[in-house]
């Protein structure tokens, strides 16, 4: 059973940015998807997502074998499909509590009770190293950029997907940010999930460990390969691979 994604475009404002993806992501496997800024990789991201903004002109994209592309957001998040933003929206007057509460409510279609919620968010909060007044604040409003994806993480880790789609989950993270963070997606990773992680940089790779890695350029994946791949790539930039 996997995520897969069978000659996928896709295109924004009538240009065409992604260019015949073929990808599969294994229930217990981390991909990677790595590649230069404008490459296609959020726009990939948003597309398994279904954002709006992103029409699918060709391809198809299957979870567990099921057809959903043309199913909207809530019906893929409520199948087991999670997308952790690159710019998470911050929503005001929302605190983390009551969203991360509603949240899990609409992704298994009833209401929990909501003192077994609580204690499962300290609990979650606990092992990320999150200080529970972090449930008092407005969602990403006035939060660093280390805050916004210890949030992102710890959605993952309440709502409990089948697949986390990670979007540069490491984008401006500190040292100390980086390692919780990874150490929530490896908390994550069981032979029951999979994981697309979209990265510029190979540091994040030094604590999650790679089972494919993948290029993307102009909207298609140019070269595939393991851990040695963002070495390489570390070594000597993309543009050596346009010169391939």
């Amino acid at each position: 059973m996997s995520l897969s994604i069978q000659n996928l475009h896709a295109k924004a404002d009538d240009k065409d940015i992604l260019k015949g993806v073929n990808l599969s992501v294994e229930k217990g496997s981390v991909v990677v998807i790595m590649g230069p800024n404008g490459s296609g990789k959020s726009t990939l991201a948003n597309t398994l997502a279904g954002h709006p903004t992103y029409e699918v002109t060709e391809g198809e994209i299957f979870l567990d074998e099921e057809n959903i592309t043309e199913a909207t957001p809530d019906e893929r998040a409520k199948k087991g499909m999670f997308l952790s933003m690159q710019y998470p929206p911050g929503i005001d007057g929302v605190t983390v509590a009551n969203f991360l509460r509603l949240a899990i409510n609409a992704q298994r279609g009833k209401t929990q009770n909501p003192l077994e919620v609580h204690a499962m968010l300290l609990e979650k909060m606990k092992d990320l190293n999150i200080d529970e007044s972090f449930l008092t604040r407005y969602v990403n409003v006035g939060m660093s950029g280390g805050e916004k994806k210890r949030l992102e993480i710890l959605q993952m880790s309440v709502l409990e997907p089948t697949y986390a789609i990670l979007d540069e989950t490491d984008s401006g993270l500190d040292v100390d940010a980086l390692r919780i963070v990874s150490d929530g997606i490896n908390r994550f990773r069981n032979p029951e999930t999979g994981v697309l992680l979209i990265t510029h940089y190979n540091r994040i790779l030094e604590y999650v460990k790679p089972d494919e890695i993948h290029i993307m350029m102009d909207g298609k994946i140019v070269k595939s390969g393991g851990a040695e791949l963002a070495v390489e790539i570390e070594k000597v930039g993309y543009d050596a691979l346009k010169k391939l």
